[in-house]
């Protein structure tokens, strides 16, 4: 095609909810009370981690960052998507588009990050628990929590400069309620498989190797647990896990799914669906999971309102 007969797209339409047109009000209802219960629960266990004094240990301090995360991570989708179900104006410039792509990728890694150190501090607490004190030292967790938070920027930063480098002709309608990697190469111009190629091994190095690492200490600890001579021992140390284990299971799940079904049918709308669990569902979760069976922090709540 002659380049001049293009039209350059300018700004996407993100189609969202919109084929759901009597239930905008409702959607949005929804959506907001769930953005509000991310920011009070995450909130809420970022300011026990913060005072509690029986919460300052490497494992809060973790969980501390991480609950910020969900934090940045879900405000960088959910109120851009709250507006476009209030006013119904659709719409998102193309400058936009890729600044909201960028931060959704660079939290979403940090995340994956923060939650294969959390595994590895479970790892060393209960396989080397006398060593633990010195290998998580403060310094050691703070230099862990920033590798998290920097490692991905330049990667992900030159990844949506190579997606926006793209021609886009249109259409610029993208059938998702975020600009995600996925609906945007659904609508670039030309042979788009190279660049599926580097998404996809975006995916492997952000999701599946941190996946593997968090497996791989999941499995020495499984093998540790089992050598325990009491059952209560074993269930103990075990209990210390299975919040974490659970955040991982929904997280990378869905997220392992989404990025992993072929761009053919990620038009059907199967990846936005999927994509609610990992955006939103999972984060307005995330501070009941940690709370409910861990009782420091249960104790520490309390402790709070008292006062």
């Amino acid at each position: 095609m002659d380049q001049r007969n293009l039209s350059i797209v300018e700004e996407f339409i993100l189609i969202g909810f919109s084929d759901l047109p009597n239930l905008q009000g409702f959607l949005f209802s929804i959506f907001l009370i769930i953005y509000m219960s991310i920011i009070l629960g995450n909130g809420l266990i970022i300011i026990l981690t913060m005072v509690a004094p029986d919460l300052k240990t490497p494992m809060y301090f973790f969980l501390g960052n991480f609950s910020f995360v969900e934090i940045c991570y879900t405000s960088v989708t959910l109120p851009r998507m709250l507006s476009d179900l209030w006013t119904q104006k659709r719409n998102i410039n193309f400058f936009a588009c890729a600044t909201q792509l960028c931060f959704f990728l660079i939290l979403a890694s940090t995340e994956f990050l923060l939650l294969t150190v959390m595994a590895y501090d479970r790892y060393v607490a209960i396989c080397r628990p006398l060593y633990y004190p010195l290998i998580m030292n403060p310094r050691v967790c703070a230099k862990l929590v920033t590798g998290s938070w920097i490692s991905a920027i330049p990667t992900i930063t030159a990844l949506v400069y190579l997606i926006f480098s793209l021609p886009f002709c249109g259409p610029n309608k993208l059938n998702h309620f975020f600009c995600d990697s996925l609906p945007l190469l659904m609508v670039a111009c030309g042979d788009t498989s190279v660049m599926e190629y580097i998404v996809y091994g975006g995916t492997v190095l952000y999701i599946m190797v941190p996946f593997l690492l968090i497996i791989r200490s999941y499995v020495k600890i499984i093998v540790i647990i089992q050598k325990l001579p009491s059952a209560i021992g074993r269930f103990k140390a075990f209990s210390t896990c299975s919040s974490h284990l659970t955040v991982v299971i929904l997280l990378y799940g869905s997220a392992i799914i989404t990025y992993s079904i072929p761009k053919s049918k990620a038009s059907s709308g199967t990846e936005k669906v999927l994509s609610l669990f990992y955006t939103i569902i999972t984060p307005m979760f995330n501070p009941l999971i940690y709370s409910l069976r861990n009782k420091d922090v249960i104790a520490a709540f309390k402790k709070l309102i008292s006062k």
